[in-house]
């Protein structure tokens, strides 16, 4: 099972046990959940919009560190224009503890199975509502 989570303002493909690098999280307790989801495979099943809402990924935060430097050098030609400059991300590690599907879905696919009759039951009573209000308009 796997999921596409969003996190850092880029999105990661995670599954259990995946030790993943984001932005600084400040203000995070030891465990960090993530909703929503953009899409989640369970056994060959893709779960995505309304489906992969209910879905959450828990993981665990294991430390913080600095990424890799990236060098920015800015150079006009013949101008004598050179500027060096560096920047360190400040990341933190996370672990992926567990992929979970909420439960809710089939209990709401029989749900709606079960209303349809229903809606059935509902369309008489509006039938009923037309005399009446023909009886309004003699008035």
């Amino acid at each position: 099972m796997y999921a596409v989570i969003k996190a850092g303002g880029k999105q990661q493909k995670v599954k259990p046990g995946d030790v993943i690098e984001v932005e600084l999280m400040r203000g995070a307790g030891e465990t960090v959940t993530f909703r929503p989801l953009l899409v989640v495979d369970d056994d060959g099943t893709t779960h995505y919009g309304k489906e992969a809402e209910r879905a959450v990924v828990t993981a665990k935060l294991l430390g913080e560190h600095k990424g890799d430097k990236v060098k920015i050098f800015k150079y006009k030609n013949k101008t004598g224009y050179a500027r060096r400059q560096g920047h360190r991300q400040l990341m933190t590690l996370l672990e992926i503890s567990e992929v979970s599907l909420g439960a809710a879905a089939p209990k709401k696919a029989a749900a709606r199975k079960a209303a349809s009759p229903v809606g059935e039951a509902q369309a008489e009573p509006a039938e009923a509502e037309g005399p009446a209000g023909d009886s309004e308009a003699a008035d």
